[in-house]
Order: structure tokens, then sequence, then C-alpha cells
């Protein structure tokens, strides 16, 4: 389970490929300037709202009251699904934490947006 500090945030890596297709959030690594098809990736309602939202630096506990307000979920509940997701996305290289120094100067913009409304629980699949 994430430990991290509160002033760490998160983003999509930039070694990945991501579109959206027919309502589906597909993610494919990319490895030596070639797509890893053999690992491709798709993320649920949940997964996809937590992804758009990496577009930009974003904290743990931004990306909960993301989760929880969107799908009207408690916040242990949503504290846990953000958890396990960017858990499993660091774990396989497709976030990355950002540097302090970096976010400094990264003017922190709030970014609102909808998702499809899937529900919380698992929010990847591979």
């Amino acid at each position: 389970m994430l430990t991290e500090p509160e002033e760490q945030r998160f983003t999509r890596s930039r070694s990945v490929v991501s579109r959206v297709v027919a309502g589906e959030t597909l993610i494919v690594p990319v490895r030596g300037k070639v797509g890893d098809l053999a690992s491709i990736y798709s993320f649920n309602g949940t997964g996809s709202l937590i992804w758009k939202l990496m577009d930009a630096p974003q904290s743990l506990a931004d990306l909960i009251d993301a989760v929880e307000h969107e799908y009207e979920v408690q916040q242990e509940q949503a504290h846990k699904d953000v958890a396990r997701f960017l858990d499993e996305m660091l774990s396989v290289g497709l976030v990355d934490v950002c540097p302090r120094a970096a976010m400094a100067g990264a003017g922190m913009a709030a970014v609102e947006m909808t998702a499809e409304s899937t529900g919380p629980g698992e929010a990847w699949n591979s």
C-alpha cells in the first residue's frame, strides 16, 4: 500500500501511449521506441478517471477525492481503490512520482472532468 508523503504527486509515465477506444482507455508501454503489444492495459471507468486526471501531476488525496465524488463512495473505499491502482501502475512503470523540484514550477491547475460511471473497484485489466 502507498505510504508516500502527502506532497508527492503522481503522473503518467512518458514511456506509454494511451488512447480511448470505444469508451475504454488503452495503455501501451513503449520500450526502445516500439510499442510493447504484449503488455496492453485497459482501464475501466475508475481507472480511466484516475488516468485522465494524471495528465497533470496529482496528489494521492486529490485522486481519492475525485473518485469519492465521481462514484459517491466512502473515502475508505476510494482510498483503497486509488492506492491499489497507483501501486499496480507504479510497479509496471505506467505511473511516475514527480520530483518535488519539478512541482514548484508546474502550476498545479485543477483538472475538472467526468468519467463513464462504471463504479469503483478493479480499475484496470491487463
